[in-house]
């Protein structure tokens, strides 16, 4: 059985990436900052007849708890497969690149960018033990910057922050896929796209079963997916 941990994945699309990934008979360990909310994902899934999950604490903000993760499942596990990095905040907002402030920025930038490569950095060596390891970048079409230089966005000056973490994010992608492509590594950035989730106040006009469907369809290729691009139901522009 193949292994998965998805960071963030208490709630929204963390979450549901983790049922259907679990349904497709992966074994997902959910990882959350907060063991409460991790525990009551767990008993949700269980609730609902699903069994192949496990909670694991992890803030990714925190190398220290990132480091505990990584021993923790380093006991469990032989190699891992699938790793998610899902944990994300959008930030105070309004976000103007010309006065927004410096804190705003960089708490977005800690969680969005420093904590998934901090958390992937961690994983690859129990990545490397697996036949076909993936990773996936959990990122958005506001991070693409031939979208925001194209297009005239309704969000500019309003998820600036967001939009630049994830531009980061996008980024470390390409840098990390080139630095394997010798390797058997998968390494991709995808978009859930505008998903209803505590993250935009669930305005967002597509549900989590589909926004997770993207990133499923991308962590269960294997082999038949390119490495070092954007996704989304297609190709997304850099």
């Amino acid at each position: 059985m193949k292994t998965v941990l998805i960071t963030g994945a208490n709630k929204g699309i963390g979450f549901e990436t983790a049922k259907q990934l679990a349904q497709l008979g992966y074994f997902v360990y959910l990882g959350s900052r907060e063991k409460i909310k991790g525990l009551e994902a767990i008993k949700e899934l269980k609730a609902s007849g699903i069994s192949n999950v496990s909670w694991i604490q992890i803030d990714v903000t925190d190398i220290h708890s990132v480091q505990q993760a990584k021993q923790e499942l380093e006991t469990s596990i032989g190699a891992l497969d699938v790793l998610i990095n899902n944990a994300g905040i959008a930030g105070e907002q309004p976000q103007s690149m010309s006065a927004g402030k410096m804190e705003n920025l960089r708490k977005v930038f800690e969680t969005n960018f420093f904590g998934a490569v901090q958390t992937t950095q961690q994983f690859i060596p129990l990545l490397k033990k697996s036949d076909e390891p993936v990773i996936i970048n959990v990122s958005s079409e506001l991070g693409s910057l031939t979208l925001h230089n194209s297009t005239q966005n309704p969000n500019y000056g309003i998820y600036d922050a967001y939009s630049s973490s994830k531009t980061a994010l996008n980024a470390f992608t390409v840098l990390l896929a080139n630095e394997m492509r010798n390797t058997n590594f998968k390494i991709n950035s995808v978009s859930p796209g505008y998903t209803a989730t505590d993250l935009n106040q669930h305005q967002g006009t597509q549900t989590v079963e589909q926004g997770a469907k993207y990133i499923v369809n991308i962590a269960t290729s294997g082999k038949d997916i390119v490495t070092g691009q954007f996704f989304r139901e297609d190709q997304i522009p850099w």
